[in-house]
């Protein structure tokens, strides 16, 4: 019989939750449900959307085969005191699970199932065994992370990134100034396609870190000078891009030319991709977690023998 693991994520954004086989793999996930012209959730009400949410997306999986371990993202970082509430969704529910079932449970930090997503949809998972760059672009967090192996995971250090405003932040909240619905990180960049003009802000940086107020300063004055949607959504994204591209040639510059990883949801935009080169997640990975987690926990069951 067909052996899987299952795995859960449960972050600010997105219930997710994931099979794999060693091999291959199937996620499900939604975005949780965000008002007209906000931009998040608070924690309490994106736990309790989480809970309403688990079984309608582990229902939407196939679950064909032995499961032999649960896996989740208890933490949003692997390190001393990252704690987010909305995690403890998807961990409590693996847990369960394992219980019930007399199998292992192991747990990861939502940012190592990011990294391990990415590595495994873009056929790099040789990227877990190895030194590496890593940038995680998501709405909460824009991070660029020296990436070393560290038992059935990765252990991630940050070396650089924004000072203020993350790159999920900019996208939404230029969204939010165009009227777009949240996340609005789709919607821009279908928008910023259309652009004829494209003109970009290289924002200031101090070494590999970075600060994104200003181009968000300067994406208001082009809406006050009525400039159009497509030009400031080409703009606010392509400004950011030039940010990730000068603090990446420090950290080569410092660390040496090691194999730059993309993984988070901002990860997926198109122009990103089109202007950095780099090892990307494939789009359907990028956002999601649970895959990631998955992929660790199969790893982690293979480790015990």
């Amino acid at each position: 019989m067909r052996e899987i693991v299952i795995a859960f994520d449960t972050s600010n954004y997105t219930t997710s939750c994931a099979v794999f086989d060693g091999e291959q793999g199937a996620n499900s996930g939604r975005l949780l449900d965000v008002k007209p012209g906000e931009l998040g959730l608070r924690q309490s009400d994106a736990l309790f959307s989480h809970v309403k949410r688990l079984p309608e997306v582990v229902g939407a999986l196939s679950l064909a085969g032995k499961i032999i371990a649960v896996g989740a993202s208890e933490t949003p970082r692997e390190v001393e005191g990252s704690y987010m509430p909305c995690f403890l969704a998807g961990a409590t529910e693996a847990k369960v699970m394992a219980e019930i079932l007399r199998i292992p449970y192991f747990g990861f930090s939502h940012q190592q199932g990011h990294i391990a997503a990415a590595a495994w949809s873009s056929g790099h998972m040789e990227l877990l065994e190895t030194e590496h760059l890593a940038w995680h672009l998501s709405g909460g967090t824009t991070e660029l992370l020296l990436v070393r192996p560290e038992g059935v995971a990765v252990r991630c250090e940050v070396i650089g990134g924004t000072k203020d405003v993350s790159a999920g932040q900019l996208i939404d909240r230029t969204g939010q100034l165009l009227n777009l619905r949240f996340p609005s990180g789709k919607e821009l960049d279908a928008l910023s396609r259309n652009a004829t003009v494209r003109t970009s802000y290289r924002p200031k940086r101090d070494g590999a870190w970075f600060s994104l107020s200003g181009v968000e300063h300067k994406m208001h004055g082009m809406a006050e000078r009525g400039e159009s949607p497509e030009e400031i959504a080409y703009f606010s994204i392509a400004s950011m891009v030039l940010a990730v591209q000068g603090a990446t040639e420090e950290a080569k510059r410092v660390y040496g030319d090691l194999p730059v990883l993309f993984s988070g949801g901002v990860a997926s935009n198109s122009l990103l991709r089109e202007m950095m080169p780099g090892i990307y997640a494939a789009p359907q990975f990028s956002t999601d977690n649970a895959m990631g987690t998955a992929i660790l926990t199969m790893r982690a069951v293979r480790a015990l023998g």
